[in-house]
């Protein structure tokens, strides 16, 4: 199987791996799927994710590569390539691995403007979505922000961690007044196109000097959602350079930098659902600074 026999016959893919046909590497890629590298008869590398155990849930692998081919779209922050995207497997183009440097940081952040500049139809997206495992009600939404961001990405991660016991009744209540305080944050855009799911883990720094974006978890909402997550575990490389040549290139509305923990209640919520009350505490800091301001 070369690349050219794989745009032909995708649904082939499968039948090689289960018979040993083609080099498989394991690779990192993340707390859900298997990763691998392939590499095809004529030397070309691959990216491929497998669900761990069994089937995945219908539409995974679907979401992704229609969010991959929407973010790609914009044509601003580079993704990889779908070459195969079934039900069971999704296999992308190979990024070499490079470096974060301050260069590759600022262009980023111009890029990343652009790609929020593209804009969305509304808010949510055309396709189901998913976040890690976890389903994401992308249902299509006019808006405001604030009620589809509390209705869509907050009560719903709320109510599985709170029903997993990963968040206490008070940590709970906090959340709720942060829901029901979102109109009056003043911080209502038109919906841009986001990659969704931008902790810096998500960010592929590469050899070819460029930042490009994978896992996402695609949709449209707030750009400041995406500079948020940017800021989560750690933060990303060169940050301020990052945020610097954003707003540069499209500048931020005023008070931005105070609803950072708004906008990262989302996906901190997604990981106290996922993964329990190791992250309550920072649900709980995040959902008291907001009900600062």
């Amino acid at each position: 199987m070369d690349l050219a026999y794989l745009h032909a016959h995708p649904e082939h893919l499968p039948t090689f791996l289960t018979h040993q046909r083609i080099r498989e590497t394991p690779v990192g890629g993340g707390d859900v799927c298997h990763a691998a590298r392939l590499t095809l008869d004529d030397g070309t590398s691959l990216f491929a994710k497998t669900w761990p155990r069994g089937a995945p849930p219908e539409g995974f692998f679907a979401a992704e590569a229609s969010g991959l081919r929407w973010l790609a779209e914009a044509g601003a922050v580079p993704v990889p390539e779908v070459l195969v995207a079934l039900p069971d497997l999704l296999a992308l183009a190979w990024v070499e691995p490079g470096t974060a440097t301050p260069a590759a940081a600022e262009r980023f952040g111009r890029e990343l403007a652009g790609l929020h500049r593209a804009g969305a139809p509304g808010f949510g997206a055309a396709w189901a979505g998913f976040i890690g495992p976890l389903a994401q009600d992308n249902s299509a939404s006019a808006g405001p922000w604030s009620s589809w961001f509390g209705e869509h990405r907050l009560r719903p991660y709320l109510k599985i961690s709170a029903d997993r016991g990963a968040l206490a009744t008070a940590d709970v209540a906090a959340v709720e007044r942060v829901i029901a305080d979102l109109p009056g944050y003043g911080a209502d855009e038109p919906p841009s196109r986001l990659h969704g799911d931008l902790w810096p883990g998500n960010v592929l720094w590469a050899a070819d000097g460029r930042a490009w974006l994978v896992d996402p978890a695609a949709h449209g909402g707030h750009r400041e959602t995406d500079l948020a997550q940017l800021a989560l575990f750690g933060g990303a490389p060169h940050l301020d350079r990052i945020l610097d040549a954003y707003a540069e290139t499209w500048p931020l509305a005023d008070g931005w930098r105070a609803r950072v923990p708004v906008h990262q209640l989302h996906l901190l919520l997604v990981h106290t659902a996922v993964f329990g009350e190791t992250y309550r505490a920072a649900v709980r800091t995040a959902a008291d600074l907001a009900l600062r301001l």
